[in-house]
């Protein structure tokens, strides 16, 4: 697969931005994440999405392409996803008034799939994982034509995750590195589309989640079995294709556990009350959990991707 291009996401950020608005940067003191006082951490909030999460993005992009565009119209869209992305196939087709079907597995939380089937598309629930809910959702386009809307595979798509990036490099000058959290690895091959090649990017998976680290260990992409608090955002069960594509041009490539995360989502929340879920955490636990250290000085970009948690949570947290 060949990697995707800068000019992509370009033009994927002219085809989304009729309908979605930058996502706001938060400085943050090195020193409130115990880091060395003049390392400066940037956060991009992208959580703060319609849907909650970065995936409108990808959603919109693909929904918006005109190559696809007459076949949408007709056929309509399927998607397979663990919740994010399917609200946002759900949100963005009703948004372009396209019919939209969205199948996901009995793991995914309420949280998640309720507000699926509140903006009018038709959610199915299968047991399983995310690649259960995949198989399904192909035998589905098969039998009615409709267009596939992949999580984090199809090029539309991993271009659209990628404006997150390019916007962020707008709004903050001078970034050293950029930490994203992997599943499948939309978000990180759109932002190494979108970023050049002096900022450095940092892979961030947790370990039920790590397929990434298990296909560099492998020496190829390979299956692996799904855990853990963020398997319904990053639940893939082996890296994509287009991720894997451009492992070579990422800095590192890091696991967090999920006790780490949880400490992430309680900073986010303490110190900003900023909810975010597992997945939506995961890069920032590289940080707070010291996976990894900035040096002196260096300016560090982390985008929080997901804020699709259950509100019952914060109880716990305050």
């Amino acid at each position: 697969m060949q990697p995707l291009r800068s000019a992509e996401v370009a033009a994927a950020r002219t085809r989304i931005r009729p309908h979605l608005r930058p996502t706001p940067v938060w400085t943050v003191p090195g020193e409130s994440l115990g880091l060395a006082g003049d390392t400066g951490v940037q956060l991009k909030l992208d959580q703060l999405q319609p849907t909650g999460s970065f995936k409108v993005r990808g959603a919109t992009s693909l929904l918006t392409d005109p190559a696809i565009a007459d076949l949408v119209a007709t056929a309509g869209v399927i998607a397979a996803s663990g919740g994010n992305f399917g609200l946002a196939v759900a949100w963005a087709a009703r948004r372009l008034g396209v019919r939209a079907t969205v199948v996901v597995p009995a793991s995914s939380p309420r949280a998640k799939r309720d507000p699926i089937a509140a903006l009018g598309a038709e959610l199915l629930v299968v047991d399983g994982v995310y690649a259960d809910a995949f198989a399904a959702a192909e035998e589905r386009r098969v039998a009615t034509g409709a267009v596939m809307a992949h999580a984090y595979d199809q090029g539309p798509v991993v271009a659209g995750q990628g404006t997150a990036a390019a916007e962020f490099l707008e709004q903050v000058d001078g970034l050293d590195t950029l930490l994203v959290a992997c599943g499948g690895g939309g978000l990180l091959a759109g932002t190494l589309a979108a970023v050049p090649p002096a900022v450095r990017v940092v892979a961030v998976e947790t370990a039920g989640t790590a397929t990434l680290r298990a296909a560099l260990d492998a020496g190829e992409p390979v299956d692996i079995e799904v855990s853990g608090a963020a398997a319904s955002a990053l639940g893939a069960r082996r890296i994509g294709g287009h991720a894997w594509a451009v492992r070579e041009q990422l800095h590192a490539a890091l696991v967090v556990t999920d006790g780490q995360v949880q400490r992430a989502q309680r900073w986010l929340w303490g110190a900003a009350r900023q909810l975010a879920e597992p997945g939506g955490a995961t890069a920032l636990a590289a940080l707070t959990a010291g996976a990894y250290e900035p040096a002196a000085g260096e300016r560090v970009g982390v985008i929080v991707c997901g804020a699709n948690a259950d509100p019952a949570e914060l109880v716990s947290w305050a």
